[in-house]
Protein backbone atom coordinates (compact mmCIF):
# COMPACT_ATOMS: atom_id res chain seq x y z
CA UNK A 1 0.00 0.00 0.00
CA UNK A 2 1.32 3.48 -0.91
CA UNK A 3 1.06 6.12 2.00
CA UNK A 4 -0.08 10.15 0.46
CA UNK A 5 -0.17 12.69 1.54
CA UNK A 6 -3.17 15.01 0.35
CA UNK A 7 -2.70 18.54 0.45
CA UNK A 8 -5.86 20.61 -0.19
CA UNK A 9 -5.20 24.46 0.25
CA UNK A 10 -8.67 25.81 -0.73
CA UNK A 11 -12.03 23.75 0.54
CA UNK A 12 -13.45 24.53 -2.68
CA UNK A 13 -11.11 21.51 -4.63
CA UNK A 14 -11.18 18.44 -2.67
CA UNK A 15 -9.81 15.37 -4.22
CA UNK A 16 -13.03 14.17 -5.51
CA UNK A 17 -13.00 11.52 -8.06
CA UNK A 18 -9.07 11.70 -8.03
CA UNK A 19 -9.19 10.48 -4.64
CA UNK A 20 -11.47 7.66 -5.79
CA UNK A 21 -8.99 6.54 -7.72
CA UNK A 22 -6.24 6.65 -6.17
CA UNK A 23 -8.00 4.92 -3.41
CA UNK A 24 -9.16 1.79 -5.64
CA UNK A 25 -5.71 1.65 -6.12
CA UNK A 26 -4.61 1.03 -3.18
CA UNK A 27 -3.67 4.22 -1.54
CA UNK A 28 -4.08 5.11 1.93
CA UNK A 29 -4.77 9.05 2.36
CA UNK A 30 -4.03 11.28 4.57
CA UNK A 31 -5.36 14.91 3.89
CA UNK A 32 -4.43 17.78 4.98
CA UNK A 33 -6.26 21.12 4.62
CA UNK A 34 -4.04 24.24 5.43
CA UNK A 35 -4.00 26.42 7.34
CA UNK A 36 -6.44 24.24 9.87
CA UNK A 37 -4.87 20.93 9.61
CA UNK A 38 -0.84 21.55 10.25
CA UNK A 39 1.57 20.02 7.76
CA UNK A 40 4.37 17.22 8.28
CA UNK A 41 7.76 18.64 9.01
CA UNK A 42 9.20 16.20 6.25
CA UNK A 43 7.82 13.28 4.47
CA UNK A 44 9.59 10.19 5.54
CA UNK A 45 6.21 9.19 6.53
CA UNK A 46 4.61 9.12 3.12
CA UNK A 47 5.76 6.74 -0.50
CA UNK A 48 3.78 10.09 -2.51
CA UNK A 49 3.05 13.93 -2.10
CA UNK A 50 -0.81 15.08 -4.09
CA UNK A 51 -1.32 18.72 -4.03
CA UNK A 52 -4.55 20.34 -5.12
CA UNK A 53 -5.95 23.92 -6.62
CA UNK A 54 -7.20 26.83 -5.34
CA UNK A 55 -8.02 30.23 -5.68
CA UNK A 56 -5.10 31.89 -4.15
CA UNK A 57 -1.80 33.01 -6.44
CA UNK A 58 1.19 30.43 -5.77
CA UNK A 59 2.92 33.26 -3.97
CA UNK A 60 0.35 34.88 -2.21
CA UNK A 61 2.35 35.03 0.80
CA UNK A 62 1.00 37.83 2.67
CA UNK A 63 -2.90 36.22 3.00
CA UNK A 64 -1.68 32.84 3.17
CA UNK A 65 1.53 32.18 4.85
CA UNK A 66 0.97 29.05 5.05
CA UNK A 67 2.12 28.47 1.12
CA UNK A 68 5.90 28.92 1.93
CA UNK A 69 5.33 25.41 4.06
CA UNK A 70 3.80 23.70 0.81
CA UNK A 71 6.25 25.27 -1.32
CA UNK A 72 9.25 23.57 0.86
CA UNK A 73 7.65 19.99 1.34
CA UNK A 74 7.08 20.40 -2.83
CA UNK A 75 10.54 21.03 -3.47
CA UNK A 76 11.66 18.50 -0.68
CA UNK A 77 9.48 15.78 -2.69
CA UNK A 78 10.96 16.68 -6.09
CA UNK A 79 14.82 16.79 -4.26
CA UNK A 80 14.55 13.28 -3.13
CA UNK A 81 12.72 11.91 -6.07
CA UNK A 82 9.55 11.33 -3.69
CA UNK A 83 6.45 10.34 -6.39
CA UNK A 84 4.44 13.48 -6.80
CA UNK A 85 1.29 15.13 -8.52
CA UNK A 86 0.91 18.75 -8.19
CA UNK A 87 -2.88 19.59 -9.58
CA UNK A 88 -2.98 23.37 -11.31
CA UNK A 89 -2.15 25.72 -8.59
CA UNK A 90 -0.30 23.07 -7.07
CA UNK A 91 1.79 22.78 -10.39
CA UNK A 92 2.29 26.34 -9.64
CA UNK A 93 3.57 25.74 -6.35
CA UNK A 94 5.30 23.24 -7.42
CA UNK A 95 7.23 25.11 -10.17
CA UNK A 96 8.05 28.01 -7.99
CA UNK A 97 9.35 25.51 -5.45
CA UNK A 98 11.88 24.34 -8.06
CA UNK A 99 12.96 27.71 -10.05
CA UNK A 100 10.26 28.10 -12.04
CA UNK A 101 7.99 31.62 -12.64
CA UNK A 102 4.24 31.92 -12.45
CA UNK A 103 2.56 35.08 -13.60
CA UNK A 104 -0.99 36.04 -14.63
CA UNK A 105 -1.97 34.60 -18.01
CA UNK A 106 -1.30 37.53 -20.25
CA UNK A 107 -3.75 35.89 -22.78
CA UNK A 108 -6.38 36.07 -20.33
CA UNK A 109 -7.91 33.27 -18.25
CA UNK A 110 -8.51 29.64 -19.62
CA UNK A 111 -11.58 27.99 -18.74
CA UNK A 112 -14.10 24.89 -19.19
CA UNK A 113 -13.08 21.52 -21.36
CA UNK A 114 -10.16 21.36 -23.14
CA UNK A 115 -7.64 19.50 -24.79
CA UNK A 116 -4.26 19.09 -24.03
CA UNK A 117 -1.42 17.18 -26.62
CA UNK A 118 1.54 15.42 -25.66
CA UNK A 119 4.96 16.36 -26.26
CA UNK A 120 8.05 13.86 -27.36
CA UNK A 121 8.83 13.44 -23.70
CA UNK A 122 5.35 12.32 -22.45
CA UNK A 123 5.75 8.93 -24.84
CA UNK A 124 8.55 7.77 -23.00
CA UNK A 125 7.40 8.51 -19.16
CA UNK A 126 6.02 5.89 -17.05
CA UNK A 127 2.71 7.74 -15.95
CA UNK A 128 2.05 9.65 -19.72
CA UNK A 129 3.02 7.32 -22.45
CA UNK A 130 -0.06 6.05 -22.17
CA UNK A 131 -2.24 8.71 -22.62
CA UNK A 132 -3.80 9.53 -26.03
CA UNK A 133 -2.05 12.41 -28.43
CA UNK A 134 -4.67 14.24 -27.06
CA UNK A 135 -6.29 14.65 -23.48
CA UNK A 136 -9.22 15.91 -22.12
CA UNK A 137 -8.53 18.14 -19.47
CA UNK A 138 -10.69 20.88 -17.42
CA UNK A 139 -9.53 24.39 -17.26
CA UNK A 140 -9.74 27.30 -14.95
CA UNK A 141 -6.87 29.59 -14.19
CA UNK A 142 -6.04 32.89 -14.58
CA UNK A 143 -1.99 32.21 -13.32
CA UNK A 144 0.06 30.17 -15.40
CA UNK A 145 3.10 29.23 -15.32
CA UNK A 146 5.30 31.22 -16.80
CA UNK A 147 8.90 29.50 -17.06
CA UNK A 148 9.44 25.94 -16.16
CA UNK A 149 12.09 25.32 -13.93
CA UNK A 150 15.38 23.89 -15.27
CA UNK A 151 15.77 20.22 -15.81
CA UNK A 152 12.12 20.14 -16.52
CA UNK A 153 10.77 18.28 -18.74
CA UNK A 154 7.88 19.31 -20.67
CA UNK A 155 5.03 16.63 -21.11
CA UNK A 156 1.79 18.08 -22.95
CA UNK A 157 1.08 21.80 -24.20
CA UNK A 158 -1.73 24.06 -25.41
CA UNK A 159 -1.71 26.38 -28.03
CA UNK A 160 -3.11 29.57 -25.47
CA UNK A 161 -0.70 28.55 -22.43
CA UNK A 162 2.34 26.31 -23.79
CA UNK A 163 2.96 24.75 -19.71
CA UNK A 164 0.39 21.99 -19.41
CA UNK A 165 1.92 18.99 -18.03
CA UNK A 166 5.92 18.76 -16.75
CA UNK A 167 8.09 16.62 -14.42
CA UNK A 168 11.00 17.93 -12.44
CA UNK A 169 13.07 15.28 -11.94
CA UNK A 170 12.27 11.95 -12.18
CA UNK A 171 8.71 11.60 -10.65
CA UNK A 172 7.45 14.89 -9.55
CA UNK A 173 4.68 16.10 -11.91
CA UNK A 174 2.90 19.15 -12.22
CA UNK A 175 -0.24 19.42 -14.43
CA UNK A 176 -1.93 22.95 -15.06
CA UNK A 177 -5.43 21.34 -15.94
CA UNK A 178 -8.28 19.96 -13.52
CA UNK A 179 -8.24 16.13 -13.57
CA UNK A 180 -9.92 15.95 -9.75
CA UNK A 181 -13.59 18.25 -10.77
CA UNK A 182 -17.10 17.09 -10.72
CA UNK A 183 -19.76 19.45 -12.79
CA UNK A 184 -20.99 21.09 -9.07
CA UNK A 185 -17.52 21.95 -8.20
CA UNK A 186 -16.94 23.68 -11.38
CA UNK A 187 -20.47 24.75 -10.97
CA UNK A 188 -19.35 26.37 -7.56
CA UNK A 189 -16.32 27.83 -8.77
CA UNK A 190 -18.33 29.25 -11.90
CA UNK A 191 -20.75 30.82 -9.63
CA UNK A 192 -18.00 32.49 -7.28
CA UNK A 193 -15.38 33.61 -9.79
CA UNK A 194 -17.60 35.46 -12.19
CA UNK A 195 -14.80 37.33 -14.08
CA UNK A 196 -12.88 34.15 -14.60
CA UNK A 197 -15.83 32.25 -15.72
CA UNK A 198 -16.73 34.80 -17.95
CA UNK A 199 -13.53 33.77 -20.71
CA UNK A 200 -15.40 30.35 -21.36
CA UNK A 201 -17.13 29.66 -24.38
CA UNK A 202 -20.65 30.29 -24.46
CA UNK A 203 -21.65 26.57 -24.08
CA UNK A 204 -18.39 25.47 -22.02
CA UNK A 205 -20.20 25.15 -18.53
CA UNK A 206 -23.61 24.01 -19.13
CA UNK A 207 -24.64 20.86 -17.51
CA UNK A 208 -24.45 18.56 -20.27
CA UNK A 209 -21.42 19.84 -21.48
CA UNK A 210 -19.51 19.57 -18.09
CA UNK A 211 -21.25 15.93 -17.58
CA UNK A 212 -19.60 15.07 -20.67
CA UNK A 213 -16.21 16.25 -20.06
CA UNK A 214 -16.06 14.18 -17.01
CA UNK A 215 -17.33 11.06 -18.16
CA UNK A 216 -14.49 11.55 -20.45
CA UNK A 217 -11.83 12.83 -18.15
CA UNK A 218 -12.52 9.72 -16.00
CA UNK A 219 -11.64 7.77 -19.14
CA UNK A 220 -8.40 9.44 -19.86
CA UNK A 221 -7.13 9.86 -16.01
CA UNK A 222 -8.21 7.16 -13.36
CA UNK A 223 -5.91 4.68 -15.17
CA UNK A 224 -3.48 7.69 -14.74
CA UNK A 225 -4.32 8.07 -11.06
CA UNK A 226 -3.88 4.48 -10.45
CA UNK A 227 -0.31 4.63 -12.19
CA UNK A 228 0.36 7.25 -9.96
CA UNK A 229 0.11 4.90 -7.26
CA UNK A 230 2.00 2.22 -8.53
CA UNK A 231 4.44 4.51 -8.97
CA UNK A 232 4.36 5.53 -5.11
CA UNK A 233 4.26 2.13 -4.01
CA UNK A 234 7.63 0.91 -6.13
CA UNK A 235 5.68 -1.00 -8.60
CA UNK A 236 5.85 0.97 -11.54
CA UNK A 237 10.03 2.46 -12.46
CA UNK A 238 10.14 6.34 -12.08
CA UNK A 239 10.96 8.05 -15.21
CA UNK A 240 14.87 8.49 -17.00
CA UNK A 241 16.17 11.43 -15.97
CA UNK A 242 18.51 13.59 -17.97
CA UNK A 243 19.38 16.58 -16.97
CA UNK A 244 19.21 19.94 -18.64
CA UNK A 245 20.96 22.70 -18.11
CA UNK A 246 19.25 25.53 -19.34
CA UNK A 247 15.44 26.27 -18.35
CA UNK A 248 12.40 26.09 -21.03
CA UNK A 249 11.82 29.32 -21.92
Amino acid sequence: MARLLAIQPDPSDPLGPLGDWLTEAGAELDVRQPPGDQLPDGLDRYDGVVCLGGGMGAEDDREHPWLADVRKLLGRAAGTATPTLAICLGAQLLAVATGGRVARGSAGPEVGPALVAKKDAAWKDPLCADLPLMQDVLQFHQDVIEQLPGGAELLASAPKYPHQAFRIGRCAYGVQFHIETTPEVVRTWAANAPGIAASAREDALTEERLASVHTDLEETWRPFAHRFVRLAAGDLDPAAYHPRTLPLA
